[in-house]
């Protein structure tokens, strides 16, 4: 799961700085999580990006997933809840962490006191206790930032659907509006130089044909692609350019 490798350093790679009443904050947010469980009876979980920890409340359809009893909670020391992936689609958990490396990088682009105005939301297939795939709303929030504008805490929910759809978006709450993800940047995730390079790999060009079309050396290709490689975390070109493509880089 390279997305996953990428969004997982992103996340956890950001600078932390030591700040007064964390404590405080982090005591308010496991509250709201624990409100969507007993409200909504969602799956709420909280990941605190600066330990590595994340905590799980579960309501009522934790309990029609197979996945928990209701009202209970789990403590994990890992942002990623891996009890709930396994019951997600591959297809659909793929999706879902591009997505939330799309939404995260967005992010970073507007001002830090309008990051909570935003959320995602996909419809995804999980197997029940049934082992059978049913219809679930996935939504998640960056909820609170460190005054540097790392990213700190995210809030994900999950909760039963009917809506058959498969679509992404990103949604302003304070004004409604509902963003496309294909019209979001990745923050320069790759140079232009690096994007123009893997489209000629995608096309099926080596690096000698490349290096002829850019009128550059063989070695500069090479160091180019070895870059992309690097900072798609994947093995191969043809990952590269599956991922570039599912980060809309081209």
């Amino acid at each position: 799961m390279d997305v996953k490798h990428k969004l997982n350093d992103e996340l956890l790679k950001q600078k932390f700085i030591k700040e007064q009443e964390l404590s405080a904050r982090l005591d308010e947010c496991k509250q709201i999580a624990l409100s969507y469980a007993r409200i909504e009876n969602s799956i709420a979980v909280l990941s605190d990006m600066k330990t590595n920890i994340s905590y799980i409340f579960y309501g009522r359809v934790a309990e029609i997933l197979g996945l928990a009893k209701r009202s209970t909670t789990k403590i994990i020391h890992s942002i990623w809840e891996e009890d709930i992936f396994s019951r997600i689609h591959p297809d659909d958990l793929l999706e879902k962490h591009l997505q939330e490396l799309r939404f995260f990088n967005f992010l970073k682009t507007i001002p830090k006191n309008e990051r909570t105005d935003y959320h995602i939301a996909n419809n995804i297939r999980m197997c029940d206790s049934s082992g059978k795939y049913v219809q679930v709303l996935h939504r998640m929030f960056y909820i609170a930032s460190q005054s540097n504008d790392s990213i700190w805490l995210a809030l994900c929910l999950y909760n039963l659907s009917t809506n058959t759809s498969s679509g992404n978006v990103i949604i302003n709450s304070v004004d409604g509006c509902i963003l496309e993800p294909e019209a979001q940047t990745t923050n320069n995730i790759l140079s232009s130089r690096e994007t123009e390079i893997l489209q000629l790999i995608d096309k099926g060009k080596m690096s000698k044909e490349i290096a002829s079309d850019l009128s550059i050396s063989i070695n500069t290709v090479n160091r180019h692609r070895q870059n992309i490689l690097e900072k798609l975390h994947v093995d191969n070109s043809i990952e590269a350019c599956r991922i570039a493509k599912g980060l809309r880089l081209f």
